[in-house]
Parts: structure tokens; C-alpha cells; sequence
């Protein structure tokens, strides 16, 4: 019997043989190309989808699907995907996030990765947002982005009340808070909803004291700067400086904000294009941001943000390394703020793009030489929230200041437990 090319014509034998080729080159090529997973959180996904074609042509064996994951259940998937090993390559994590993971085992270290880089160095990151990677001594994150509190302010009712400059220390702050509310009119000086955490956070990181003490054993929130902090939030409330409400109760900031009802609001960078799109033309001279004050000076703030982790299981370490130091490069960092609003972790990344020249942006590049991170325990988020619940009660008159913070105590005291002894039995076996 003879074969099929015995039955074909010349030119059509010739045709078969081109297409095969070309199919078999298409599968070679299919075989070489390597598949990233990566986790995002959030708006970040739909951002970072726009950047991933320049990576792409640039390394033409990778190909990155990105997977976007709702906020509000990215913490139990990752905790299913790490227990189930079906983690991705590579995520963004919340800083406050990091912790946990790493003491699960679940992330790969990346000092290695670092020092053999030509992109990512240590000394043009913010010093304590490059901190917030690091657990034990071993680095788990290269900062993506930088998130941090601070004041957003009506600078024509400052004028109008005779204070020609955003306050510098808590002294200041506390005068124009008084001038600037007028409660009989549902007029105040500040807008600090009650029902979170980062506000009270912020004022309680420009303490000396450590929020916890004993190496993360033991909470520290009777210490003397953290009642101090709790003070000065409650004593806001307590002379009608801030409505007790919720964010949920306070409706539009935006536009409550735009009437005059708060001269202050203690908010982070993505509102920036919220005034800027939500405010009329006519008021967009009307409002700056200023760096947080401090009980006796300019102040720290929160060290908050995500970076990017490899995942230990990953079996493209290099090639989400690869990623990570292309979304770190200073122009891609720009064009994701251009894209996004979130704000650069490098210092490079400042000094071209729209960042350099705006100078509402600029006062959070000055407060992120000053932030401080929270504690580097997997368990801080449910201390935070304990914090959050019991500064309300303080706030309603349920509680004084002495007694929210030695319940607060208390609580954090329940919730290290496991830390303790898990800390304990390590000692023990050395």
C-alpha cells in the first residue's frame, strides 16, 4: 500500500509539509514558554495588566497571567493555597500580611536575589518601608508601593481663621482644631471616622514607646506615649472637634469636605485624584496636603503599602524575580502611579513623572522619611482592630483613657498567647 504522499500532488505535498512545520515550530515554541502566576489585591490587578506588555516582549519565553482577587477574600484563599500548595509564583502582599506568611514558610527569602541585582537596591527604598519586608533578620519583600496617613487640609479656612501654614506639632494642632470648630453648625475641625484603626495608629507610632513589648510577647498600650496618643484622639472628640461617627455615617467626604464641614481630613495618597476629580475647578486651589504633626514637632507616620513576594513553591523563582525587578524599575513605577495613584516605595521613582512636580504629592514624599512600621507579628491586624473597637468605647465615654488601654492590654495579652509559647518552646530546645 502506498502512502498518503504517494496520493498527493507535488505542490499540495509541499503545502502539508510547510504547515507541519509550522505547527511543530509553534509547539517548540509553546513547550519553551513559561507561564507566571501572579496574585494581585484590589484595583492593582487592572493597573498592572497595562504594564505586564513591556515585560513581556522583553522576555519573549514569559508569559504572566495575572489572577485579580477581591480584598475581602484574599486573605482566606491565600491561607487555602498555602495549605492545599497551590500557591501562585509570585503575589502582592500587604505588609501587615507578610509576617504571617513568612512564619508559615510559605515565602521565599530574596536577600540573595537582591544582591545580585542590578535594579533593586536597598539604599534607594525608604529605610523603614524596606523594613516592614524584613521578619527575623531575612528579607521576604521588595516594596511595590507606599501608603501612608496624613493631612489633607482647607488652607482658605486655615487663612480665614488666621493661621497662614499647616500645624508642625500637636500644640498647633490643637488651636486650629478649637478655631476651626463650630459644633452648633455641625462645623469641625476634623474628620477621624471611629470605626478605624490608622488614624489613632498614626499618632501612637510618633511615641517613643513600642506598641509591644518584650519581643512582640506582650502588648505595651499602658505605656505613657500610647495613653498619650489615646489622649489627644479622645480629647478631639470630647471638645466637639470631630463628629463620633463612622465613615459609613459620615457620607461623602468629598463633598463634606468641599462645604467646609471639616478643614482637616487624616486620609492616605489615593485621595489626592479623589479632590482632584470630585472638587469643582473653582476649589482646587482651596486645598493642600501637609506632613502629619508630632507632639512636639513634624511627626512619623504609618509605614503601610504592598510589596512583592515569591512564593517558596514557585517553580519559576528566577522568572518572577525577573517581573519583580521590571515592576521596580523607577519609569515603571511612575507609570503605575500615572495608572493607579498608588505612590512609589524608591526614592528614583520620585525624581521624574508627575510626581516631581506636584506638590500635593510632595508631602507624602517628605512623610515617608518619617514612618515608622507597626509591630512585625502575624497577629497584629486583630490587635489593630481591638485597638480600633476599644478607642470607640473611649470615645463614647464607656471607658477612660487608663482603662481602654489596660483592656487593650489585656486583649493583645490573649491574642500573643500562642505566640508566647511557640517563642518559649523554641528557647527551650536551643
Amino acid at each position: 500500500m502506498k502512502g498518503i504522499a504517494g496520493k498527493l500532488a507535488p505542490t499540495r505535498l509541499l503545502r502539508l509539509m510547510l504547515l507541519t512545520a509550522v505547527a511543530l515550530a509553534g509547539c517548540a515554541r509553546d513547550a519553551g514558554t513559561q507561564t507566571l502566576t501572579f496574585w494581585t489585591f484590589g484595583r492593582e490587578g487592572e493597573a498592572v495588566v497595562q504594564l505586564l506588555p513591556g515585560f513581556e516582549r522583553e522576555h519573549p519565553g514569559l508569559k504572566v497571567v495575572v489572577e485579580q482577587i477581591p480584598l475581602t477574600a484574599a486573605h482566606q484563599k491565600l491561607l487555602t493555597a498555602i495549605a492545599g500548595g497551590a500557591t501562585p509564583d509570585l503575589g502582592q502582599l500587604g505588609n501587615t500580611w507578610l509576617p504571617e506568611l513568612a512564619t508559615l514558610g510559605a515565602l521565599e527569602p530574596l536577600q540573595p536575589y537582591v544582591e545580585r541585582s542590578a535594579v533593586v537596591r536597598a539604599d534607594d527604598y525608604f529605610r523603614s518601608i524596606w523594613a516592614t519586608n524584613r521578619m527575623g533578620g531575612v528579607l521576604y519583600g521588595v516594596p511595590w508601593y507606599v501608603d501612608t496617613r496624613l493631612l489633607f487640609y482647607r488652607r482658605d479656612l486655615l487663612r480665614q481663621a488666621g493661621f497662614d501654614a499647616p500645624p508642625r506639632d500637636w500644640a498647633q494642632w490643637r488651636r486650629m482644631l478649637a478655631a476651626l470648630s463650630h459644633p452648633q453648625r455641625h462645623v469641625y475641625g476634623i474628620l477621624l471616622p471611629t470605626n478605624e484603626y490608622e488614624q489613632l495608629l498614626s499618632l501612637a507610632l510618633q511615641q517613643p514607646d513600642p506598641l509591644l513589648r518584650d519581643g512582640g510577647r506582650y502588648g505595651n498600650f499602658e505605656s505613657a506615649g500610647f495613653k498619650r496618643a489615646l489622649a489627644f484622639y479622645v480629647d478631639t472628640f470630647r471638645l466637639h472637634q470631630a463628629p463620633p461617627i463612622t465613615n459609613v455615617e459620615a457620607g461623602n467626604p468629598w463633598v463634606e469636605f468641599g462645604r467646609g464641614t471639616y478643614a482637616f481630613y487624616l486620609s492616605g495618597p489615593w485621595n489626592i485624584g479623589e479632590f482632584r476629580r470630585r472638587l469643582p475647578a473653582a476649589q482646587q486651589g482651596d486645598w493642600a496636603t501637609a506632613p502629619l504633626p508630632g507632639p512636639d514637632g513634624p511627626g512619623a507616620g504609618l509605614a503601610g503599602g504592598a510589596s512583592l513576594v515569591v512564593f517558596r513553591r514557585s517553580t519559576h523563582k528566577q522568572a518572577a524575580w525577573a517581573l519583580i525587578e521590571y515592576l521596580s524599575r523607577p519609569q515603571v513605577q511612575q507609570r503605575f502611579y500615572e495608572l493607579l495613584g498608588d505612590m512609589p516605595p524608591r526614592r528614583a521613582s520620585w525624581a521624574g513623572g508627575v510626581l516631581r512636580d506636584d506638590p500635593k504629592a510632595q508631602a507624602f514624599r517628605e512623610q515617608l522619611e518619617r514612618v515608622r512600621p507597626t509591630p512585625a507579628v502575624p497577629e497584629w491586624e486583630r490587635i489593630a482592630n481591638e485597638m480600633q473597637r476599644l478607642a470607640a468605647q473611649a470615645v463614647a465615654g464607656e471607658l477612660s483613657v487608663d482603662q481602654a488601654a489596660a483592656e487593650l492590654d489585656r486583649r493583645t495579652d490573649r491574642i500573643l498567647a500562642k505566640r508566647r509559647w511557640v517563642l518559649d518552646r523554641r528557647r527551650e530546645t536551643r
